[in-house]
């Protein structure tokens, strides 16, 4: 009888076609010469990395030396990231940021073929803006209501889960990557929150018509963040039998698996109930200031993977601009942030050979939190309190720990008008409007008990 023992002294590791070659063996009477040849008829064999990075287009240029070694930082991660067998296409944005020297950066785009990649999209899957004509709604009022209604920080809302369709929670429990207990609360508690960071909810008045418009930003929270795990570990599992050599920080899914099939569903499930959560906050919004015009609504996402035949496009903050990505665009509109006092832009715009069909999903950074912070208050002298008051001057600010987080200040960005001069330059979309600010919420300095060194 032919066992997995049998297959281990043959040479080979415990995979998961063990049993089917197991079964296969013993049913045909196969000897040691007949089961290798067996076992090379129906196992892949291993892809080996790309001797040398594949280019990639670069939709940025530096105007001074922080942005310069910002750029050198983010193209280094890049090239550490395009030796993987599965990478065909590559760029990066204005906004593009380095998040560590062996990931994906801010700004980046991968495109793969017949692969999901877990850790390109990153833990904050379908992080997204949607914006909401309030018409003529006084934005004071209208910033007031929606104080009163959000709800940043850690944790969820533990009285309102009943606010998960039934129909969106049975697909939820029907998806081996989301179906279980904590995924499931996670679901029920965390609608109608928006996290931590850089996620804000916006209230300005359009350049165009002087109607006033709330802006959302947020993704999927604890929910996206478990189906991140999860498809890490499963995608490891992969990597290890189809590419052991490849870079162990990427690993990924091949799409016509089941397991692969499943997790695209679990993405879109994701989608699904980001949306809703950004649904749920522009209602009760709605409902609050009495809007009584046809409010129009649109959205989209800048931090997912988007599919176009069997080629992958792993977008850590970037806008699609090709509607083929945004299959529920009403208008070809895209919401890209610049930061609180230069406002959002609107854009509309088509693919081209060096966008892939993306654009930028903010101004970006060129420094990290810590370091942005250590500059100002040295180079000031001033306290935290005295910077926000000094960068927000005419602008009402809120943030809803109460404790201002100046690292999410004007400064700390990259300056707004030379991103929008190189989203002209690079051709990544037409600003067709501009969303002007009259004040935000955000989340402030909040305990964040997950870094405590235990």
């Amino acid at each position: 009888m032919v066992t997995g023992q049998t297959l281990i002294d043959l040479g080979y590791k415990p995979s998961k076609w063990f049993k089917n070659v197991i079964d296969y063996a013993n049913t045909n009477n196969l000897e040691s010469d007949a089961i290798h040849r067996y076992i090379d008829s129906i196992v892949p064999k291993t892809l080996e990395p790309h001797s040398q990075p594949i280019s990639f287009h670069k939709n940025i240029i530096a105007d001074n030396q922080y942005e310069q070694s910002n750029i050198d930082s983010v193209c280094a991660a890049m090239n550490n990231i395009l030796t993987i067998p599965t990478v065909v296409n590559a760029a990066i944005m204005p906004d593009a940021c380095p998040t560590g020297p062996n990931d994906i950066p801010v700004g980046g785009i991968v495109a793969t073929k017949n692969a999901v990649h877990p850790s390109m999209h990153s833990a904050d899957i379908c992080c997204s803006m949607m914006a909401t004509d309030l018409g003529f709604t006084t934005p004071r009022i209208a910033l007031e209501a929606a104080f009163k209604i959000t709800h940043f920080g850690v944790g969820g809302r533990t009285s309102h889960h009943r606010w998960l369709p039934s129909d969106l929670k049975d697909k939820i429990i029907s998806n081996y990557y989301l179906n279980s207990p904590k995924s499931i609360n996670y679901a029920e508690y965390h609608l109608g929150t928006q996290g931590d960071g850089n996620h804000f909810l916006f209230i300005g008045t359009r350049q165009s018509d002087g109607h006033t418009i709330m802006v959302t930003h947020h993704g999927s929270r604890g929910f996206g963040a478990n189906l991140y795990k999860e498809g890490l570990y499963k995608a490891e599992q992969f990597r290890q039998e189809l590419s052991p050599n490849s870079n162990p920080k990427h690993p990924w899914i091949p799409f016509d698996t089941k397991e692969g099939q499943d997790y695209w569903e679990a993405l879109q499930i994701t989608r699904e109930w980001t949306k809703l959560n950004h649904e749920i906050l522009h209602g009760l919004v709605k409902q609050k200031v009495f809007s009584s015009i046809d409010n129009e609504t649109f959205w989209n996402e800048h931090n997912f993977v988007f599919k176009k035949d069997d080629i992958f496009y792993h977008a850590k903050g970037a806008t699609p601009l090709d509607d083929i990505f945004v299959p529920d665009s009403t208008n070809g509109l895209r919401l890209i942030p610049m930061n609180m006092r230069d406002g959002i832009l609107v854009v509309k715009g088509e693919t081209t050979e060096t966008n892939l069909g993306f654009a930028p999903h903010g101004a970006g950074r060129n420094l990290s939190r810590s370091e942005h912070k250590r500059l100002r208050m040295g180079i000031t002298g001033k306290t935290q309190e005295q910077i926000f008051q000094d960068e927000t001057e005419g602008l009402d600010v809120r943030f809803f720990s109460g404790q201002p987080d100046i690292t999410e200040l004007p400064s700390a960005y990259k300056d707004a008008t030379k991103v929008k001069e190189q989203i002209k330059q690079f051709n990544l979309g037409n600003i067709v409007d501009e969303i002007l600010p009259y004040g935000c919420i955000m989340a402030g300095e909040i305990d964040k008990p997950w870094r405590r060194k235990k």
